[in-house]
């Protein structure tokens, strides 16, 4: 006799840890740039560069990297760019984690702050958080079948259906996504780039035969300088769509997709077109692609056995089959007022927006998913000073949405991703822009079911005093709680040969039914 068994393959938090961290630093402004004169425009990214795990601490080293877009102090104004970086390295105290553990680490900026100490340095600051987290494989094995030889032992057993989000693939992966624009026959040649925004929006990613399909598209934004004399700054704008297959051995259609990415690499240059004149911007984008693809499966697991003519023990082993509950998207609308400053100069055009969700928290509620956070939004526009028309402001948009989840529970895994659909500013008067959002919001929620494995079975001899009290013959009145089950399992008598004595032709037993029971039979 032997339980034949399956092997559930999951996915599971081994230990996580989170960190703020703040960078302060002056950067003195290169002696081949001219001094500061007021400034427009920063950004930055995180760039994780080292991940180093020892037990229950986590050693994370990068850099910030950031740009400032700066207006110059001399006669002659002009925008020049400054590119800079601040390594940091921080401890995360990560209770469980060993150095041989495979920790991803996750940072978001959630706050920028560029001032002017003087026309030759600049004050940088900047608050980050660092989530780290390890993620283990596992199986658990499921009892499907027995088998046994009859006429040593013969076995009654039941099963049960268990469905099981099982984890099929788990992989990282990168996709490149290059594209070649040509300037508008109305734009000057490019002769510098002085500012750029490069940003994805709309990205879905579905599982297919073999591959997955990634879509969304690619926004663009370039500040420059043009060729030639009294050319004035210029600016261009696009939005490019793009449709990509990644290869994905084993995908298949049916499966539910856990796929996020982040931008890896960013390269654009500009590149003569076929005269030999400097107007076509050629961009190369590197994703960094981390998947996980579920397939559900419903599992009959042999629940309970008892012996007829042997006493049968079942060993049992507590776990949790991770079951999928939703997937679920939403949109929420923000809005809010944003104050300029300088209102005393006339605001000729809104040239460029962009914002960044940041996710304060997530919640389990009795609704749904609360999503709390902001929209940090940047604007640049240009006003009617002749000598510096370029101008910025920025702006805090708090939001709270809940993505409706029926009953959901508070111990449910839930991963959500937040990312800023179409944005919208448009001017009010010479005091006010009028900022409009819409937030994407996806969240994907599991739920670990318990369920008892038997794992062995233990047979021995049947007592043969507790078999000899047992009547010879019986009519049992079936209870509110009975079943053929229990009844047969209580006298040691297999289930089929109760229906057959009794003449039943399905296993359903109703309260008060009289069953006639024979030891033996």
């Amino acid at each position: 006799m032997e339980l034949i068994k399956k092997n559930i393959h999951m996915d599971r938090i081994k230990c996580q840890s989170a960190a703020q961290v703040t960078l302060e630093e002056d950067i003195n402004v290169p002696d081949n740039k001219p001094d500061v004169g007021g400034i427009i425009l920063h950004k930055a990214v995180i760039q994780i560069e080292e991940v180093k795990p020892t037990e229950d601490h986590v050693s994370v080293r990068g850099r910030l990297l950031f740009s400032v877009l700066y207006q110059t102090k001399d006669e002659g104004q002009m925008l020049v760019n400054i590119d800079g970086k601040i390594p940091f390295e921080e401890q995360l105290y990560m209770e469980g984690v060993q150095g041989t553990d495979a920790v991803t680490v996750k940072a978001c900026l959630e706050d920028l702050t560029v001032g002017e100490i003087n026309s030759r340095k600049l004050s940088v600051q900047a608050l980050f958080t660092l989530k780290a987290c390890v993620e283990e494989l596992y199986d658990e094995e499921a009892p499907v079948d027995l088998f046994s030889e009859e006429e040593v032992c013969p076995l009654e057993f039941r099963k049960s259906n268990v469905n099981a989000a099982q984890i099929a693939i788990q992989k990282n992966d990168i996709l490149r996504l290059k594209e070649e624009i040509s300037m508008p026959q109305n734009y000057p040649n490019i002769f510098h780039i002085l500012w750029e925004d490069v940003d994805l929006e709309g990205v879905t990613f579905k599982p297919m035969g073999e591959s997955i399909s990634v879509q969304g598209d690619i926004h663009i934004f370039v500040l420059y300088e043009g060729e030639g004399e009294n050319t004035p700054i210029r600016f261009y704008e696009n939005t490019i769509p793009f449709n990509r297959n990644l290869e994905c051995s084993g995908s298949r259609d049916d499966m539910t997709g856990l796929i996020t990415f982040e931008i890896g690499q960013k390269n654009l240059e500009v590149k003569p077109d076929f005269d030999g004149e400097e107007r076509m911007l050629s961009l190369e984008l590197v994703l960094d692609v981390s998947i996980k693809l579920y397939e559900e499966e419903n599992i009959s697991m042999v629940s309970d056995v008892y012996g007829v003519t042997r006493e049968v023990e079942c060993l049992e082993k507590e776990a949790a089959c991770k079951q999928l509950l939703m997937r679920i998207a939403g949109k929420s609308k923000v809005s809010d007022r944003l104050k300029l400053e300088h209102s005393e100069e006339r605001v000729l055009q809104v040239i460029h927006s962009r914002g960044e969700v940041v996710l304060d928290r997530t919640a389990i509620t009795e609704e749904g998913i609360l999503a709390e956070g902001t929209l940090n939004v940047q604007v640049l526009y240009i006003t009617g000073d002749d000598i510096a028309p370029y101008r910025s402001v920025t702006g805090v948009l708090p939001f709270s949405y809940t993505l409706e989840v029926p009953d959901i529970r508070p111990e449910d895994e839930v991963k959500l991703l937040a990312e800023t659909g179409p944005l919208q500013v448009v001017m009010v008067d010479s005091e006010e822009m009028d900022v409009k959002a819409v937030l994407d919001f996806q969240a994907i929620c599991f739920r670990k079911q318990p369920v008892s494995l038997i794992k062995d079975l233990k047979i021995t001899d049947l007592d043969t005093e507790k078999v000899n009290d047992l009547p010879g013959m019986v009519i049992y009145v079936a209870g509110a709680e009975d079943n053929l089950w229990n009844i047969g399992k209580k006298y040691y008598v297999p289930v089929d040969k109760i229906k057959e004595v009794n003449e039943m032709n399905s296993d359903e037993v109703h309260p008060g039914d009289k069953l006639l029971i024979v030891k033996g039979m």
